[in-house]
């Protein structure tokens, strides 16, 4: 992607605020210390690699195979919403839904289901933010506290486990209530839907390079060696690949990582924040999700606690809720707006009130872990 298409509010937001920040603890060198390298360039990393996935069309002919043995609309709409459910633990959450949402789409008029849209839309979405909780590469968020923390694998997965497998069995019923679920489909949606395939050659070297990338993640191998070989492999290869990373998401990332920074140098700031989190993790981080989206949310509350497994959490079941509280559920109300605007009303309010549902569910489950 171009590095800047049009001003992000988010990333205009995070940048004001390290600003401000910047007139109460004034520029020095301890600002380059704010910035966690190893995050960001692991996320370049994956963003890049998962870009030479898309090019050579490799996520939307799964895709396609999934569905050569679908017959009836509930299968269609469970291998729809599971594939952005499990793909997005290793994908991200953001790539699933910019890839699934618009193949759905096609299929689903292809197959003359357009009633399905809505509910298999928003189910999708809520698919994506809670599938990618599991992994520390589900998401900018995990991937970042995974990062802060220096949690094994097995330890990070265990938080989060239980959330997934109530989100799946959710997922699961949320099947049934897709509109005649059991009629049998006009056409069949199979993998010719997607025409052509990319390079043999190129996707072998990017499953390297996704194999090396992990190995850094769980810290086999320095981060710094999987950047340098993703981008002068890459750059070989394709080097316009490079250009596809979302520079806008670093650039914000940089912009809170000096706002935070700065913010825990002040210590009246720092207490009080310190003060209001203890205890509470869990609970501010699912409502400041609310409203300015869970990355950042991430960003600005870790430096106010130590009690991370919670914020984890807190984080990554905050991505439900509003249409804010994951950025990536922008993705999907675009893409479903963008060809049936007339009824972008009743796509909010489907995906509203499941938001919702889910989010209350989960926050109970939290009750009681």
């Amino acid at each position: 992607m171009k590095l800047i298409k049009k001003l992000d509010p988010v990333l205009a937001v995070a940048w004001v605020l390290a600003i401000v920040s910047a007139f109460f603890v004034k520029p020095n060198k301890e600002y380059i210390g704010y910035i966690d390298f190893r995050s960001l360039g692991i996320l370049w990393g994956l963003m890049v690699i998962i870009q030479g996935f898309r090019q050579n069309t490799v996520f939307e002919k799964i895709a396609g195979k999934l569905m050569g043995g679908v017959k009836k609309a509930w299968q269609l709409a469970a291998v729809l919403i599971f594939m952005c459910f499990i793909g997005s633990m290793f994908i991200t959450n953001d790539v699933a839904l910019i890839t699934f949402v618009p193949f759905a789409l096609m299929v689903l008029h292809s197959c003359g289901r357009d009633d399905m849209m809505i509910p298999v839309i928003v189910f999708q979405t809520i698919a994506a933010n809670l599938g990618s909780m599991l992994t520390p590469i589900g998401n900018p968020q995990n991937l970042y506290i995974y990062g802060l923390t220096g949690m094994s694998l097995p330890e990070f997965v265990s938080v989060m486990l239980p959330y997934t497998l109530v989100s799946a069995v959710m997922l699961g019923l949320a099947v049934f209530t897709i509109p005649n679920k059991k009629a049998k489909l006009e056409t069949t949606s199979d993998a010719n839907l997607v025409s052509g395939f990319g390079s043999v050659p190129q996707i072998v070297i990017y499953c390297l390079l996704f194999i090396v990338a992990l190995l850094s993640v769980v810290r086999v191998i320095p981060w710094y060696f999987m950047v340098a070989a993703v981008f002068v492999v890459v750059a070989i290869m394709d080097y316009q690949i490079l250009f596809r990373a979302d520079y806008i998401l670093l650039l914000t990332f940089i912009g809170f990582f000096i706002f935070t920074g700065n913010l825990a140098k002040i210590d009246v700031v720092s207490n009080f924040l310190g003060n209001i989190m203890e205890g509470k993790e869990f609970a501010l981080s699912v409502i400041t999700s609310q409203f300015i989206s869970n990355v950042p949310a991430t960003l600005m509350l870790s430096g106010f606690t130590t009690e991370y497994k919670e914020l984890l959490a807190g984080v990554n079941v905050g991505g439900l809720g509003t249409l804010i509280a994951s950025m990536a559920s922008l993705i999907s109300f675009k893409a479903y707006t963008k060809e049936h605007k007339e009824s972008s009303g009743k796509y909010f309010a489907a995906f509203t009130i499941f938001n919702i549902v889910f989010l209350i569910v989960l926050c109970v489950l939290h009750l009681f872990l």
